[in-house]
């Protein structure tokens, strides 16, 4: 593979697995949330109005953050009707087949998450609800997420074109697999 092809992916790899390990660590603030939520409102009886939507937001930019990492790792859910039964070579054609359509999906995802976030920062988009918090901060973390799982589904096709033709992209200290 061309070089400028090695040096995307190696940038895009690197900042997937740092931006998904540091979303692994949103799922302990969800839950530090939540069971705050859970004392003040069943044991000191002064409910917090923020705790569930604190938590829901939380969940979303862990979901959004950690996408491009679980892409990168192969942790997303595959139909293996028919492809546990392939080679690796042929499973690398059939992932640079169906690259197209996830290019496309994320394409359009990423459209109208940057038109929902445009909105939400001209109108001042709130959240309809007692604590009333802005929409602005987690449309950004989304679009964040898309733009990052979607350069990682770039780094993907290109280390997927490479194993179809029998090459492999391997970063320093890796063992190629092909």
């Amino acid at each position: 593979m061309p070089k400028p092809f090695l040096l995307y992916v190696k940038y895009v790899d690197y900042l997937s697995e740092k931006v998904g390990r540091v979303a692994m660590l949103l799922i302990f603030v969800m839950i530090g949330v939540l069971l705050l939520d859970a004392v003040t409102r069943n044991i000191i009886r002064i409910p917090l109005h923020w705790g569930v939507e604190m938590a829901q937001f939380t969940m979303a930019a862990y979901y959004m953050l950690g996408g491009a990492y679980s892409l990168q790792l192969g942790d997303h859910v595959r139909m293996d009707l028919i492809y546990d039964r392939v080679s690796e070579k042929t499973k690398a054609k059939l992932d640079v087949a169906t690259s197209g359509c996830l290019l496309f999906y994320l394409g359009c995802l990423l459209f109208g998450s940057i038109s929902s976030t445009i909105y939400a920062i001209e109108t001042g988009q709130r959240k309809f609800s007692m604590w009333n918090p802005s929409m602005v901060p987690i449309k950004l973390i989304m679009v964040f997420g898309i733009v990052l799982i979607l350069l990682q589904a770039v780094s993907m096709l290109f280390k997927d074109i490479a194993k179809a033709r029998g090459q492999a992209i391997t970063h320093e200290g890796e063992q190629p697999t092909v």
